[in-house]
């Protein structure tokens, strides 16, 4: 069962600071130098602080209380905020990046100074961002309560925002050394293709990121059941002797923790009078099996129709 992140928005906020600050070092970089790769890790920078407000901004309408309108409240906005990241950051920074890089790879006044400063601020830029993945990673094995392969855990999680630290995380780190080997090439050969080049190489990176989280976010907008572990622990709710048959289970995120969940069951006969109290002692222990959960439950009773299927 996937649990509540314990750090709360403060760890955003810390991120965002961290993400300021390497920002600034690296357009100052960049105005020193003229590197291209330089110029592509300072707008990979802007991603990433972009990232953190909108993140806070999807927490804050995520938390709204439920009204006539939105009666299960506004907990999806997390996953619309996470897809903005993704396409109108990820995207729009990688393919401005690409756009960047390219006109200094056929640019014959391209030129690339400072190397041994630009080389500092991207190592101190690679630590930074290494601490920041390492965090990322030791949230993914506290979620990962079920020892999924990472790449399992990723596009099952329903938590948006790991998917998107750890994408971020991911392609800062990998940016960074892409950055340093076009950098330290360029200086060892006297070509500036190489810094170009490798800028091309962060942009496309970024894009790839975008599609990735694209195509994860837009499965959680339109609604992804509950995870086949979590699925494994609610039938076991319905394993009673006054039921003769689950004869149907749904379940739907809102949210990272909010679950929706509708049942429909067939009781024994002798038990039918006392429906009302089996049901709500079913939801007893369901909500008891998902503390971090808010479950929205409703359950019904029906007869078992064989062949029966639905409209």
């Amino acid at each position: 069962m996937e649990k509540k992140s314990l750090g709360g928005m403060v760890s955003v906020l810390a991120a965002l600071a961290a993400n300021i600050l390497v920002a600034v070092s690296k357009f100052v970089g960049y105005a020193l130098s003229g590197s291209a790769a330089m110029l592509n890790e300072s707008i990979h920078s802007v991603v990433d602080c972009s990232n953190q407000i909108l993140l806070l901004v999807g927490d804050r309408q995520a938390r709204k209380e439920a009204t006539t309108t939105h009666p299960f409240g506004q907990a999806r906005a997390k996953y619309f905020y996470s897809t903005v990241v993704a396409m109108m950051l990820f995207f729009a920074g990688g393919a401005l990046g690409v756009m960047e890089a390219t006109q200094k790879l056929f640019h014959p006044e391209h030129t690339v100074e400072n190397t041994w400063l630009v080389m500092g601020i991207l190592t101190a830029g690679l630590i930074i961002e290494s601490a920041s993945l390492r965090v990322a990673f030791k949230e993914i094995h506290e979620l990962n309560t079920d020892h999924l392969p990472l790449w399992r855990f990723l596009r099952e999680s329903r938590h948006s925002e790991i998917l998107i630290i750890f994408a971020e995380d991911t392609c800062a780190v990998i940016g960074l050394l892409l950055a340093m080997a076009g950098t330290v090439l360029s200086h060892v050969t006297g070509n500036p293709f190489y810094d170009a080049f490798s800028g091309v190489l962060i942009g496309l990176l970024l894009c790839l990121a975008a599609l990735f989280l694209a195509r994860e976010f837009y499965s959680l907008i339109i609604g992804e059941s509950a995870t086949e572990h979590d699925l494994k622990i609610l039938r076991r709710s319905f394993e009673r002797e006054e039921l003769s048959r689950l004869i149907n289970l749904k379940t739907i995120h809102l949210s990272p923790t909010d679950i929706m969940v509708t049942g429909k069951i067939d009781l024994k006969e002798e038990f039918e009078s006392h429906s009302a109290d089996i049901i709500n002692d079913i939801e007893r222990h369901i909500r008891a099996d998902f503390p971090n959960y808010k479950i929205y439950i409703y359950i019904e009773v029906d007869d078992y129709v064989e062949n029966y299927r639905q409209q």
